[in-house]
């Protein structure tokens, strides 16, 4: 691994971390591009996105259970049914061919776009919200299998779609709902991280690097993005996500045609 690699990793990881700690999110939406970029294969990229965001979201567990805001049962009702299909995700991402791999990758940037919107108006009305119908066994399942699968196939912690339909199926509130999620990621990636490390697709230093970068991101959000203006800040990253998108297309048609080769 090459000097720029390693400042590439390092700063990747802390530009995540940042989206994680201001977001609520993983991260993997740009760790997974990122690491395409260095030379990594698809699926090399999911499997070590994973570890990284194992790092990251578990430091952010541990503070949120020192201070007394973690609610493990909502974690494990989430979490346990994730751990199950993280490990069907990571199987299916391994036998994928590369350029569906990365399809799929930017199909759920394009996605991301929609969710972003969602949340953002879910918690300007967050008062609005009527209580839900749904079981809240049933509905924490469903949610957490969908994170996990999310996990395994694509190396997302599933934040960014878990923290809405908390709210919406569970009646959580934002604050509850985060922190919930960032809870449920750590047992999603790690199930996803094993999953791979069985098939041998993770790269530990790179996702070390990634998630150590992730940890000291995390910290610079909490204390100073909240500063800024939320509109800017949410702005920045939709558009983020639509530039990601077309660079994740633009990568799947080069697998493609490579394959096709």
């Amino acid at each position: 691994m090459t000097s720029i690699q390693i400042i590439f990793l390092a700063s990747g990881g802390l530009f995540a971390g940042i989206l994680a700690g201001f977001l609520g999110i993983g991260g993997g939406t740009v760790l997974v591009p990122l690491l395409t970029t260095l030379g990594y294969s698809p699926v090399e990229s999911v499997a070590t996105s994973s570890l990284s965001i194992l790092i990251t979201a578990s430091s952010g567990t541990v503070q949120n259970w020192r201070m007394g805001y973690l609610k493990l049962s909502q974690v494990l009702l989430l979490g346990l049914p994730a751990i199950i299909t993280a490990q069907f995700g990571s199987i299916f991402a391994d036998r994928i061919p590369s350029h569906l791999l990365l399809f799929s990758f930017g199909l759920l940037l394009l996605l991301n776009l929609y969710l972003v919107q969602v949340r953002k108006n879910i918690t300007q009305n967050q008062l609005t919200i009527e209580k839900p119908k749904f079981n809240p066994t049933f509905a924490r399942m469903i949610t957490g299998s969908i994170a996990g699968v999310m996990a395994g196939f694509l190396g997302v912690g599933g934040g960014v779609i878990m923290v809405p339909l908390q709210i919406l199926w569970l009646g959580e509130t934002i604050k509850d709902a985060v922190r919930i999620s960032l809870g449920v990621i750590v047992l999603t990636s790690l199930s996803a991280c094993i999953g791979h490390a069985l098939q041998n697709n993770v790269v530990p230093l790179a996702g070390i690097l990634l998630g150590t970068g992730g940890l000291v991101g995390a910290q610079i959000s909490t204390r100073f993005l909240p500063k800024l203006d939320d509109q800017v800040i949410t702005f920045c990253f939709r558009l983020l996500l639509a530039l990601l998108a077309i660079y994740v297309f633009w990568q799947a048609w080069l697998q493609w045609t490579i394959q096709g080769q």
